[in-house]
């Protein structure tokens, strides 16, 4: 989504939480987001039903949490928040999960914005290049494949991914979000060199000089 479309988005999506339709402010974050959302869930679960279900888990968070934002990130980043929270919680099995669906606000019904998602689906997940680039991701820590992700495919900020990865236990202060900001750039720096020489390892990339 280009910059000047997402800053439209964040300003309609904002109007209607400022004005208390929290649910109309739930369907247009559904439904402008929900594609790359789905694609950041479908890429560490890597089963469309597991993603499905947790983007379920994702939506029905969305619509209880509205009320309580607060507007200290952009929208689009408390999403990718409450996405992960809720693929955290999917994977540990914190609670009992039924096979019931949501409706979700407005008459945007689940289904329909998961087939949206499907037919979206980012392209390193479609090449076979890329789909080797992705087994070697694959083979990562949770933690770097996030932030590959987040800051590669979804060209999150700094600032942004520290938001991200903040559990909510308790409130992030300025000079904590520097250094966790810092932190995780230093951490994709060194997560970058690794992944190359894996790549290289693998066949991915080849060893030729740029330009040559």
């Amino acid at each position: 989504m280009a910059g000047a479309t997402r800053e439209g988005l964040e300003c309609e999506i904002r109007d209607k939480h400022e004005q208390g339709q929290y649910a109309a402010a739930a369907a247009l974050v559904i439904r402008g987001y929900g594609a790359e959302l789905f694609g950041f869930l479908l890429a560490f679960h890597r089963d469309e039903e597991d993603a499905a279900e947790v983007f379920a888990e994702f939506s029905e968070r969305l619509v209880r949490a509205l009320p309580a934002f607060r507007g200290g990130s952009s929208f689009r980043t408390w999403a990718y928040a409450l996405a992960r929270h809720a693929s955290l919680n999917y994977r540990r099995g914190a609670r009992r999960r039924d096979k019931r669906q949501m409706p979700l606000p407005d008459g945007s019904e689940h289904p329909a914005v998961v087939e949206l998602t499907r037919d979206e689906t980012p392209a390193y997940l479609r090449t076979d290049r890329r789909a080797r680039f992705t087994a070697l991701r694959e083979s990562l820590p949770r933690e770097d494949q996030e932030l590959l992700v987040l800051r590669v495919d979804r060209g999150l900020s700094w600032n942004d991914l520290a938001l991200v990865r903040h559990d909510g236990a308790s409130a992030l202060t300025d000079e904590a979000l520097k250094r966790e900001a810092m932190r995780l750039r230093q951490r994709f720096h060194l997560l970058k060199k690794r992944l190359s020489a894996l790549a290289r390892d693998a066949g991915v990339l080849d060893d030729r000089p740029e330009g040559g």
